[in-house]
């Protein structure tokens, strides 16, 4: 579970940011969407292997 002490004198919006970041280090809602709903294995690989392409696309544009 992730969670912050705010320190004393610290604004809101700075603790929260620092929420936020946390929280998106944690992986939080990357995991929550991925477990909403049943992905077939199928579909599975088929995006991974869509991911690893457009990575490798990227990578080959920055070296050009």
């Amino acid at each position: 579970m992730v969670g912050i002490i705010v320190q004393e004198h610290e604004p809101i919006d700075r603790a929260l940011r620092r929420f936020k970041k946390k929280y998106e280090r944690a992986g939080i809602l990357k995991e929550y969407r991925r477990r909403t709903y049943y992905e077939k294995p199928s579909v599975k690989g088929k995006m991974m292997r869509q991911r690893a392409a457009r990575r490798q696309h990227r990578i080959q544009e920055e070296q050009a």
